[in-house]
This record gives structure tokens, C-alpha cells and sequence, in this order.
């Protein structure tokens, strides 16, 4: 089983543990309430992009800000740790464009 698959693993059987909603509270930046999502969770590592997609979060929805359980914040630092050894996953390309703003 690689790394991948794993992690994997152990999210499906975290999700299946706790099948009521998990109540994020209040978001710390507006004070709306969270709501569960999934998301995509970007990171940089040694100046590489990895995207991580299905991150189980809570999402406030006025404001953007995300924020997950410990359980699974765990679980994305495993799975980034080990990404230099990860082969076989779905890579993609970005655009990449530099801000240029005219002074007045």
C-alpha cells in the first residue's frame, strides 16, 4: 500500500469513527458559524506546490477561513512529509504570473 493510499485509509476509517457532523464553532476571524466542507489545501514545500484535495474542514462561508481538526491536521503533516516519495500521483500545472502595479 503506498503513502497515498494510507492516508487515505486512515481518513475514510477517522470519517466512518464519527459519522454526526463535527461542529467547528464559530469562526475566529468573523465570528459566523463553520460549516463542514471538503476543500483543497494548498502548501509549499521546499519551494514545490502540493495541493492536498478532500481535506475534511470547517468553512466559513462570509469570510473564506478554514480550519481542521487535529486529527487530520495531523494527518496532512504525514502526508507532506512524505511527499518527496510519493510516485504514481496525479500532478498538474499552474499558471504563474508576477503582480505589476503602475506608481502613480
Amino acid at each position: 500500500m503506498t503513502v497515498v493510499e494510507t492516508i487515505r485509509e486512515k481518513v475514510r476509517h477517522q470519517e466512518q469513527e464519527s459519522s454526526a457532523m463535527y461542529d467547528y464553532g464559530e469562526c475566529h476571524v468573523c465570528g459566523e458559524q463553520m460549516e463542514q466542507r471538503r476543500v483543497k489545501q494548498e502548501f509549499w514545500v521546499k519551494g514545490k506546490l502540493i495541493v492536498i484535495e478532500g481535506v475534511p474542514a470547517g468553512v466559513c462561508l462570509q469570510c473564506g477561513e478554514k480550519v481542521v481538526k487535529a486529527d487530520v491536521g495531523q494527518s496532512i503533516a504525514e502526508l507532506v512529509e512524505n511527499s518527496k516519495r510519493l510516485q504514481g500521483v496525479r500532478m498538474m500545472s499552474v499558471p504563474v504570473l508576477r503582480f505589476a502595479r503602475k506608481v502613480a
